[in-house]
């Protein structure tokens, strides 16, 4: 009897270590395989983009765009070509740039045609051409996203905020821009914005809902102040303006605030006119030991100018969702930023505000930033962790893929997700009571 007995423990034993365990292995197999942080899509998107300048030199939010938003694309296997302008973007060899295909074209260099003349030979070329979405970037080149239907293809646009506000553009310019605002709402297949505050813009406004996808970063190092020491500057000693030269920048506010501060630091700006020459012209004319412009900067020099820097000051009345702004938190800078909705969106809780266009509030908070170095640091920390929950490109770059799998009515349900779920299901239905 005993020996029947044990036999049956040494039978029901192994069923019973199976019951201990299974919750355990369950949760392996429902886990397994564990998705890489880019993987290959199940179907590739042919792509084209369309209404920036270009790649490779980097003044505006849209050319930082097409380069990191088409490359992490391009790394989760999608085809990406790039509509660029001759005169920006240089020859490429093999017309290809971080995985992308570069397309040149021509445009009349006018500050008022070159966009319109430019989108419209892109648009004419993508539409003889096998993509399967054209995405446009901005309100102006979003006039045009109706045509590329007209072919058969899907149309997106993202919006990177309203280009129509005065301090721009004139009053015939501001009004096509509302025209673009207009269509970029009722032309495209989907719509795209980068702010929340542009999506509650848009649901107040035209009564329409938008997709929210922002724009982003990449958590970067600080770089070995190699470049720095050639400009006379040192590591932690400046405050960095990066961007547009152009009126709604208020440049000339910060310039102004800084010459009145009394600091040993100094002002730096890096950037380019962007047809606004005679304002640009204007900002130089404050140049001086304590105040600095520098060249067009990119790749590994934007990288070590922008993770040097003390501070990083945007005093802009007019922006969407500034990548430079995101750029520097990513790289563990202190920033402070005027105070519109879609800046206190990325910075509240993380860096400081100031009262947009108020200069004595930015030189108040210019002095104490200056003169805190721990407040700078303790910011920085929080600025890194926002941009990392928040912010990264991969997951936003997955974002635009879904917007894309979407419009095209492709099934994108994960279906070894729904077989392991279907077999462990059936074993534990199998499993001894």
């Amino acid at each position: 009897m005993s020996t029947l007995t044990t036999a049956r423990r040494s039978l029901a034993s192994p069923v019973a270590s199976l019951r201990k365990i299974w919750p355990v292995w369950r949760r392996k197999l429902l886990a397994f395989p564990a998705a890489p942080e880019s993987p290959r899509p199940r179907r590739v998107v042919r792509v084209a983009f369309i209404g920036g300048r270009g790649l490779i030199s980097k003044y505006s939010g849209i050319e930082s765009y097409y380069e990191q938003a088409g490359h992490e694309l391009a790394r989760l296997g999608h085809e990406v070509t790039v509509y660029c302008r001759s005169y920006f973007t240089p020859p490429i060899p093999r017309n290809t740039h971080n995985g992308m295909r570069v397309r040149r074209l021509p445009t009349v260099r006018s500050r008022h045609l070159e966009t319109f003349v430019h989108t419209l030979l892109s648009t004419l070329h993508a539409m003889l051409s096998d993509y399967d979405v054209v995405h446009y970037h901005s309100l102006g080149p979003a006039l045009f996203s109706f045509l590329p239907r007209l072919a058969g293809k899907k149309a997106v646009v993202t919006m990177q905020g309203l280009d129509w506000q005065p301090g721009r553009w004139g009053r015939i310019a501001s009004r096509v821009l509302r025209w673009g605002e207009a269509a970029a709402l009722s032309a495209p297949d989907a719509s795209m914005v980068v702010s929340r505050t542009l999506q509650l813009h848009y649901r107040r406004q035209y009564n329409r809902d938008t997709i929210y996808v922002p724009n982003g970063a990449r958590l970067a190092p600080r770089r070995l102040p190699r470049q720095l020491i050639e400009s006379d500057l040192l590591a932690d000693n400046y405050v960095l303006y990066l961007g547009r030269f152009s009126p709604e920048k208020n440049c000339h506010l910060l310039i102004d605030a800084f010459e009145n501060l009394h600091t040993g630091m100094k002002l730096v700006l890096a950037g380019g006119s962007s047809q606004s020459d005679s304002y640009a012209k204007r900002l130089r004319g404050h140049e001086s030991d304590r105040v600095r412009f520098l060249p067009w900067v990119s790749g590994s020099d934007l990288e070590e100018i922008v993770s040097n820097a003390a501070l990083f000051v945007l005093p802009s009345e007019i922006e969407g969702l500034s990548l430079a702004l995101l750029d520097a938190m990513a790289a563990g800078v202190c920033v402070l930023a005027s105070d519109m909705p879609e800046n206190r969106e990325v910075v509240e809780g993380a860096g400081f505000t100031f009262h947009r266009g108020d200069q004595a509030d930015l030189e108040r908070m210019l002095d104490l930033l200056i003169h805190n170095p721990e407040l700078r640091r303790q910011a920085a920390v929080r600025e890194r962790k926002r941009i990392e929950s928040q912010y990264r490109w991969p997951s936003i770059a997955r974002s635009i893929e879904t917007v894309y799998y979407n419009v095209l009515g492709w099934n994108t349900s994960a279906e070894v997700t729904s077989d392991q779920i279907r077999i462990a299901t059936s074993e534990v239905q199998a499993l001894p009571r």
